[in-house]
């Protein structure tokens, strides 16, 4: 499994990040009087509804000191539309920014809803609002706000508006298509679209499409790792219980050490099944996130490519507009006022669409060196926390085989 991406030359960048950054941005659920703060908890899931129309509702507590908030804690109920509805808002209104990713809608757990998957979704959403409500820019956002405090009938009307840039769930998913298609298109010589030319822009590119395959990759292992834990402790449960019938059916030594051998099995089964949940939600689920938020990324370079496009397009046409001014001047055309005032609106358009890209360009710059030091703080404990994880199961499964040995030897010398 190959996990060795070469970092997208941050690396000093990310050092003076961490001396400061990591020391002075406090945590979103670390409220403090002196300090602004504002807290978000994704609680209480319930399900509600039958069928097709069934869905999980969530408490959604907010507390504050943000002014601009109806008071220091809200209470509200959110479902994952609801979620989807500001992801959308906030793409929309966001350029160069990241939007951290939500959690897949899934057609067929929507049929059963386990407590295993409502637990995760329930941790992906709860990550997904505190990443918003921690960064420095989205935490203003109005439909934030909206979101948090708005009532259950308002936040209705405006899910029903559709006003975000995304009329349904797999539209995002539809970009990152695009995005990949794109970029293969290129690669094989298919299409030449105007591209930027920028040697770092196009190292970026190709890290995070690289980040992307290796992360799908380590997440693809890691929910084999899970699975194979659960065989196992199913079968070594499985075991236990047909050696326990073994032991009990002999009257001697030889039918204790058997049955004090299927309890040990059981209780190692037990340990088992335990370690692969925790790989599950604290490997495997930051590593699958993880996946979503490069996604996003991909989102917003296409959102750039789009900008720069644009603004390439219409330098180009202002040009040729200047060209024509000149000929209707020369020409004294009747027409030349209308000519030129076509001109300087398409020539202030230009001008924004120029602003847009440049303001793209600075907070992509921006948001990938924060992303990376958040990437290589959440991915050292998620491998942390799976190698202390492997180590104890490991220790457990030597102690309890270890503690047999005397007994099981006892019986094969008589």
């Amino acid at each position: 499994m190959k996990m060795s991406t070469a970092p997208y030359d941050l690396e000093q960048q990310q050092q003076h990040q961490r001396s400061g950054v990591a020391a002075s941005s406090p945590s979103p659920r670390s409220p403090s009087s002196s300090t602004p703060f504002l807290s978000v908890s994704v609680t209480d899931p319930v399900k509600l509804g039958n069928g097709v129309q069934a869905y999980i509702s969530y408490r959604v507590i907010t507390k504050t000191n943000f002014p601009e908030y109806q008071g220091p804690e809200k209470i509200v109920i959110r479902r994952y539309s609801d979620f989807v509805w500001l992801r959308d808002r906030l793409f929309e209104k966001y350029k160069g920014i990241f939007i951290p990713p939500l959690p897949e809608k899934s057609a067929v757990e929507k049929f059963r809803f386990s407590a295993e998957f409502i637990e995760m979704r329930r941790q992906a959403l709860d990550l997904f609002v505190n990443r918003i409500a921690s960064h420095h820019e989205l935490q203003q956002s109005e439909d934030l706000r909206m979101f948090l405090q708005a009532e259950e009938e308002t936040m209705e009307r405006l899910r029903a508006q559709e006003t975000g840039i995304f009329k349904k769930p797999s539209d995002l998913m539809q970009i990152f298509k695009d995005v990949q298609s794109k970029v293969s298109d290129v690669v094989l010589g298919k299409e030449k679209p105007v591209e930027e030319s920028d040697p770092d822009y196009e190292k970026l590119k190709h890290y995070i499409f690289e980040l992307e395959n290796h992360l799908a990759e380590a997440q693809k292992h890691a929910y084999r790792l899970v699975k194979r834990h659960r065989e196992l402790g199913q079968s070594l449960s499985d075991f236990g219980k047909a050696v326990k019938l073994l032991g009990a059916s002999e009257g001697n030594s030889l039918g204790k050490a058997f049955s004090e051998l299927g309890i040990k099995s059981e209780i190692l089964s037990t340990k088992l099944q335990k370690e692969a949940h925790q790989i599950l939600m604290n490997f495997e689920e930051p590593l699958k996130d993880y996946v979503r938020a490069v996604q996003s990324i991909k989102a917003t370079i296409a959102e750039r490519a789009n900008s720069f496009r644009k603004q390439c397009q219409l330098a180009e046409t202002v040009k040729l507009k200047e060209i024509d001014l000149e000929r209707q001047r020369l020409h004294r055309s009747e027409k030349l006022a209308e000519a030129e005032r076509e001109y300087h609106e398409l020539k202030t358009e230009s001008e924004q669409a120029t602003k847009t890209f440049e303001s793209i360009v600075r907070l992509m710059n921006e948001e990938i060196g924060r992303f990376q030091e958040q990437k290589t703080l959440d991915m050292g404990i998620a491998f942390h926390e799976f190698a202390k994880g492997q180590a104890r199961l490991a220790n457990d499964i030597a102690g309890a085989w270890r503690s047999l040995l005397p007994k099981l030897e006892a019986c094969s010398a008589a």
